[in-house]
């Protein structure tokens, strides 16, 4: 019982038991795919963070180890990832400038910042908040971010010097400094660019054309960047480009993470919890959408609140690694899953991997233009700009259409951390909206059948005496006064009526004020001579009203079935009147 307690908070305890030499193979295979893919992407992320490249090999460490204790997803590559990196930039940027001491600083302590929140929300199993970042607005998000990104980048294929905090900004920068282009980085912001978009489309049915196999001509293509990062680099020392103005990342420092101690200044904490909790939600939505994606293609599960505190300790490994703010990566997730990854040990050899590269190789990137770096970003995150679900979404639902242009467009002009709030409350706002506005329905019976449904829609039979309305939402403090406005207007369009009966089948719940309504209801049908009827109320909201004095004061019956209650009712009217008692409602 302990055991299964333990295994629990540290997966690693499961899926250790049975670890073979087999699955290390795998393992292995992935952890050396993923390391060749994350080096170029590592350093490109950092750049995007505005830190110096080689936090990006540190947020790369650390963190996946950590991961590999605490996650549940057997495939979950976790790292820099580009929207992290961007909302690390505009969080870091308003403290300090690029560059700086303060800047780094700022950036650790974020990942603190970061880690923390995740872990407490994961202990107190409250992975359900990021519910409250719908999908609409998590894609409007995302669309905004790789639009900001691809943009912030083009001054490194330009070799200009432009700012810009927005859109609006960067593109006035982009085109105040356009004639102060550098012909060289240029040229290879360009090449690097067209080869990494031709690496994602163009490179593996080529490889299958010389003889590869499906699966080594996928891997091979995920190695595009690093052949990109060695071409630039020769091009470089060919051609002495550093002397034609091209920028080189430089010297990248060599050796192992140094331990860092984020910053527990009060005032430095009070300006970055928020942007700390954004990137929480954020990265933890990103990260659990790649894992379950993942996992149900072998049909194996994660565990949400296990997931917020693995990346929880990660975000705290990478602060005390001189790291920054990480979550699982879609891209290289996938990467890790194509190469047959079966547990997260394969993060942790990759973590090896990352650990030997800034033993070893960092001085061979020294002459790495930051065009390339710049180029791989433009690659990865075009591929988030979803100029499709605008379309999807208007013809679907203009409520989540409103909230998606809403995120989009304060991102864009505002910033990330305004846009993430602005998609969240126009979210919010159009909920409680159409939750004040609840779907209520007059019914009839389909002739023939114990079916009722809506006589707008339906061919059914109806009655003058009788008006049958569907209430197809729970009674709230938001929605009963509708209610109540809703049956007092179809009562003043019918003077025949002598009986309401009200369907709750879809009522889940009525809370006081839902009650009240009723109660209203009541007595203002019973001053008009008019008796209310409920029917297929469910258990527990039966449970709740009977210990009400509602019950007992209510002028008609409860009846189980909606059919029931329509055919005992009809049977009464049509016993104190001659002829036809129904009449016929036609759809038009």
């Amino acid at each position: 019982m302990k055991s299964v307690r333990l295994a629990r908070y540290f997966p690693i305890l499961d899926w250790g038991r049975n670890y073979s030499r087999d699955t290390l193979s795998a393992d292995m295979l992935a952890a050396i795919i993923v390391t060749i893919m994350l080096i170029p992407q590592s350093l490109a992320y950092a750049l995007l963070a505005g830190l110096p490249p080689v936090v990006g090999l540190y947020a790369s460490i650390l963190p996946l180890i950590a991961y590999a204790i605490f996650g549940t997803s057997r495939t979950l590559a976790v790292g820099p990832v580009a929207v992290v990196s961007l909302m690390t930039a505009s969080a870091a940027g308003a403290i300090a400038a690029q560059g700086t001491s303060e800047y780094l600083e700022a950036a650790i302590t974020l990942a603190a910042l970061s880690g923390v929140m995740l872990a407490v929300l994961g202990l107190l199993r409250l992975g359900f908040l990021a519910n409250l970042l719908s999908h609409p607005v998590i894609s409007g998000f995302i669309t905004a971010s790789g639009i900001l990104i691809a943009t912030s980048q083009l001054k490194h294929i330009l070799g200009i010097s432009a700012g810009g905090d927005n859109w609006p900004e960067m593109l006035s920068g982009l085109a105040s400094a356009i004639g102060e282009t550098n012909p060289w980085t240029l040229v290879l912001g360009i090449a690097a660019t067209i080869f990494l978009f031709w690496v994602r489309s163009g490179a593996k049915p080529f490889l299958e054309k010389v003889g590869l196999s499906p699966r080594a001509a996928t891997m091979t293509a995920k190695a595009g960047p690093v052949l990109a990062v060695i071409a630039t680099i020769i091009a470089v020392i060919t051609l002495d480009l550093a002397s034609r103005g091209v920028k080189l990342v430089g010297a990248i420092p060599q050796g192992l993470p140094p331990f860092t101690v984020p910053s527990v200044d009060p005032g430095l904490i009070a300006q970055l919890w928020v942007p700390a909790l954004l990137i929480s939600i954020i990265g933890f939505v990103e990260s659990v959408s790649v894992a379950q994606t993942l996992a149900a293609k072998r049909r194996q599960r994660i565990t949400p609140d296990q997931e917020l505190i693995g990346l929880g300790a990660s975000n705290i490994a990478s602060a005390f690694s001189g790291g920054y703010p990480v979550t699982g990566g879609f891209a290289r997730s996938a990467v890790n899953f194509d190469a047959g990854a079966q547990t997260p040990a394969a993060g942790a050899y990759t973590a090896v991997g990352i650990a030997l590269a800034t033993l070893f190789l960092t001085p061979l990137l020294f002459n790495l233009p930051i065009a390339t770096l710049a180029a791989t970003i433009i690659v990865a995150v075009l591929s988030l700009v979803d100029l499709k679900t605008p379309v999807h979404l208007w013809h679907y639902s203009k409520a989540d259409f409103t909230a998606h242009i809403a995120t989009i467009g304060v991102t864009l002009a505002a910033g990330v951390e305004l846009g993430v709030i602005a998609g969240v409350g126009t979210g919010l706002l159009l909920y409680l909206w159409k939750a004040s506005r609840p779907h209520a329905a007059i019914v009839g019976r389909v002739p023939g059948t114990e079916h009722f449904r809506n006589v707008e829609r339906h061919h059914v039979f109806t009655m003058p005496e009788i008006v049958s309305i569907r209430v197809d939402e729970s009674l709230t403090y938001l929605n009963a006064r509708w209610l109540e406005e809703f049956v007092l207007e179809r009562v003043a369009e019918r003077p025949e009526l002598q009986h309401v009966i009200l369907m709750f089948s879809a009522v889940n719940s009525v809370d006081a004020s839902g009650l009240e309504s009723l109660e209203a209801i009541a007595h203002r049908l019973t001053d008009g001579a008019i008796e209310l009827h409920l029917s297929e109320v469910k258990g527990p909201v039966m449970d709740r009203l009977a210990d009400t004095g509602f019950v007992k004061e209510l002028s008609g019956k409860l009846f189980l079935s909606q059919a029931d209650a329509f055919s005992t009712i009809a049977a009464q009217v049509e016993a104190t009147k001659d002829g036809d008692p129904f009449q016929t409602c036609y759809v038009i």
